[in-house]
């Protein structure tokens, strides 16, 4: 593989995770609990790790100024237009990864 400028990488990763979150706000229909089965990963996950970093680099932010980045509205708005009711088999397969240390 070629060897790029490592201010370069940093700002094609910030780019792919842009479209990444903006992918995940238009993608409504796709619930958290589907991420998590399917990926390991969901949009809270998400913005726990922009929380992280925000923190690591001496810029705190709450929990919820953390998803707001990430769903583009407050996280209790998202739900409430959003957020469906999980089926028992998405609940039992989450808690079946959450069981296997996954």
């Amino acid at each position: 593989m070629r060897r790029i400028d490592p201010q370069i990488v940093t700002e094609l990763e910030a780019v792919a995770f842009h479209r990444l979150v903006q992918h995940l706000r238009e993608r409504t229909d796709v619930q958290n609990i589907d991420l998590m089965n399917l990926a390991g990963f969901c949009r809270n996950c998400l913005s726990n790790w922009y929380q992280d970093a925000a923190a690591e680099r001496g810029n705190a932010l709450t929990k919820d100024e953390a998803r707001e980045v990430i769903y583009g509205m407050p996280y209790k708005d998202w739900r409430a237009r959003y957020q469906t009711d999980a089926s028992p088999q998405a609940k039992a397969a989450l808690e079946k990864a959450k069981s296997s240390g996954h």
